[in-house]
């Protein structure tokens, strides 16, 4: 790990302040859907983007939360409420429920961001806030098991320890992405290097007030299954069902080989989820063949909005 550095010494604008920095806290219900899988104590950060006290996180670490406290730099806590929620892009949006004063991040462009370039990922350990200089090392598709494409994510090194909702920023102090997961043994070039991927903040601008106003995008949502997939050696084997969920009433099983989605042939999970996507909105029948114990079996899900089927938090 890189020793972060001051701000004086990074050549970021004078003006760019770790007050626009967040903490987050989020407690979820044991009978939350997400929690066996993403805890029920979820820690991490959010980035205020207006003045109005909005704030941009990683939606995972909010989701299904039965409370939010959000806490500035100067050490004051309050409750917070989810104001619109994308799973097309993994973001969500934040308010406090009081005054939460301090600076906004100026929106930057992640598509002017290139591979080499130099990047400042902003977050916090336990005593402080900190910016550790990085490297874009990668700009490519990403495709994770819980039914999540992106076209293109923003890859770095050397890794930020708590990733969560950090900010990664231009040269020019701008907000270019919200930091997502840790990927250890991540192709570059010819070695394997443990990364962080960061959500394009370029996903975001343009729905920010549809999720304001709506609380969700405008488009109509993509159909869900509720499985977790895992690609190995070219074959999706289904690792995770959640129960009562599409796929679970359909009859789907840990084990499962998905083959064939609506009679087409599917080779990695980027593919099989946008076939999946193709066929119509939420609610459209999923026809699909999978192998069971060396068994081919055909099998359609009735799917269904994603967002019908998490908690919703008292505060939201």
């Amino acid at each position: 790990m890189d020793t972060p550095l001051k701000i004086n010494e990074l050549g970021l604008p004078t003006d760019f302040s770790l007050e626009s920095l967040i903490s987050i806290k989020a407690h979820v219900p044991e009978d939350a859907m997400t929690a066996g899988l993403l805890g029920t104590e979820r820690i991490g950060h959010g980035i205020r983007l207006r003045e109005d006290g909005l704030i941009v996180t990683v939606g995972y670490l909010i989701n299904e939360a039965r409370d939010i406290w959000l806490s500035s730099q100067d050490g004051r806590a309050v409750p917070g409420y989810v104001v619109g929620n994308d799973f097309r892009s993994g973001l969500a949006l934040i308010k406090p429920m009081m005054p939460l004063p301090g600076p906004a991040m100026h929106l930057g462009d992640s598509s002017c961001l290139g591979i080499g370039d130099t990047a400042f990922i902003v977050g916090s350990n336990e005593i402080d806030s900190q910016i550790t200089k990085g490297y874009v090392v990668a700009k490519e598709e990403f495709a994770g098991r819980w039914e999540y494409v992106l076209d293109e994510a923003i890859f770095t090194t050397p890794p930020c320890e708590n990733w969560s909702g950090t900010a990664l920023v231009d040269s020019n102090g701008k907000l270019c992405g919200v930091g997502s997961l840790v990927i250890q043994g991540f192709e570059v070039g010819e070695s394997r290097k443990t990364v962080n991927m960061f959500v394009p903040i370029d996903l975001l601008t343009p729905i920010i007030d549809e999720l304001c106003e709506k609380g969700r995008r405008s488009a109509p949502p993509r159909p869900w299954l509720g499985i977790l997939l895992n690609d190995e050696n070219d074959e999706l084997t289904v690792v995770g069902v959640y129960r009562d969920c599409p796929a679970d009433k359909a009859g789907l099983r840990p084990g499962d080989i998905v083959v064939r989605v609506d009679d087409q042939p599917v080779y990695n999970l980027a593919h099989m989820f946008r076939t999946v996507w193709s066929l119509g909105d939420a609610g459209v029948d999923i026809p699909l063949l999978v192998l069971r114990k060396s068994s081919l079996q055909e099998t359609t899900i009735k799917s269904a909005e994603r967002g019908e089927f998490l908690r919703k938090g008292t505060l939201q």
